[in-house]
């Protein structure tokens, strides 16, 4: 194993892992539980696997992809045929999508993922001191052929649009009651370099009014000032305030990013959502996967170098 994983490629865009097995610790964000997670190399094919380690009597492998979500309030639960599930996946999600980690195995002693400190920063960092290892496979991507939507009917919606190269993504967010939110449009080139410089950093938020619902819920009960950007009213109560100004609707473009990923390969087209969620982008996956004419897989580096020649007819 360890060999096919180090083995050298010739392809451009190729399948990667990780080069070391990493571990951390943190705090579950809604379970409020100690969580040990162990981050490890996986060889071609493997996918993006959740392992509990804590489970014995039954299956403990959760493979993430679009329809093995099985929970999206406020956050992102995946789960397999005996009902084990993994929850808070999406900062590390993002992180895995931001440098195009298509096999990692990563083990955890808990149904949660930790939240750290409430962004990807440290997904990023733990990664990079990983290593990243180009593997000898080509790496495959969705391609966008139509538009595809889901709209929830009460203001918020997704929508997935064709386009040549890459992934960009464009986000609104609208919270007219907050004076400290309001209405916030961003919009990016995603890229490993764009992802770490103007997306990873942003930290989850949510509202001191809510908390106490959110906790007999049996949510938010490892929220702390830590790990969340807390809005009470018009006023942000973490003393060393906001990262940026658009911290929120960066948030919720990070959110995006790990959600898009649970196709566990990159997207050639536009996404843009509209005060919208976990479920929504969940939704819209499920709904451009139901719909073959939709979208087509291809290998990476052959559209690339078609797509360059058709450039080069182009302007002849």
């Amino acid at each position: 194993m360890i060999a096919e994983i180090k083995t050298l490629t010739a392809y451009k865009n190729c399948e990667k892992t990780i080069q070391n097995a990493i571990p951390c610790t943190g705090i579950g964000l809604h379970g409020g539980q100690k969580v040990h997670m162990v981050l490890k190399p996986a060889e071609i094919g493997h996918g993006i696997v959740f392992k509990r380690t804590d489970v014995t009597d039954k299956d403990n492998l959760v493979p993430v992809s679009y329809d093995t979500v099985v929970d999206t309030r406020m956050c992102t639960c995946v789960g397999n045929a005996d009902g084990v599930t993994v929850g808070t996946i999406e900062h590390l999600m993002g992180a895995l999508a931001g440098f195009g980690i298509t096999n990692i195995l990563i083990e955890l002693d808990s149904p949660e993922v930790p939240v750290m400190d409430g962004s990807a920063a440290d997904y990023v960092t733990l990664i990079e001191c990983a290593g990243i290892v180009k593997q000898d496979a080509p790496l495959k991507a969705v391609k966008i052929l139509k538009d595809v939507s889901f709209d929830d009917g009460r203001g918020a919606c997704v929508c997935l649009y064709p386009a040549e190269e890459g992934l960009s993504i464009d986000f609104m967010i609208d919270f007219a009651k907050s004076k400290a939110i309001g209405r916030q449009e961003y919009s990016i080139k995603l890229s490993e370099r764009t992802f770490k410089d103007s997306v990873a950093y942003a930290r989850t938020f949510g509202f001191l009014q809510e908390v106490e619902t959110l906790r007999a819920m049996g949510l938010a009960r490892g929220g702390s000032l830590d790990n969340v950007i807390v809005v009470d009213g018009d006023k942000v109560v973490n003393k060393e305030g906001l990262r940026s100004e658009n911290e929120f609707v960066v948030h919720k473009t990070l959110d995006a990013v790990g959600d898009l990923y649970q196709l566990g390969m990159p997207i050639i087209g536009h996404f843009s959502g509209v005060k919208s969620g976990h479920a929504h982008t969940n939704q819209l996956l499920r709904a451009l996967m139901a719909d073959k004419s939709a979208y087509e897989i291809v290998n990476l580096d052959d559209y690339e170098e078609a797509l360059t020649q058709f450039q080069s007819r182009k302007s002849a």
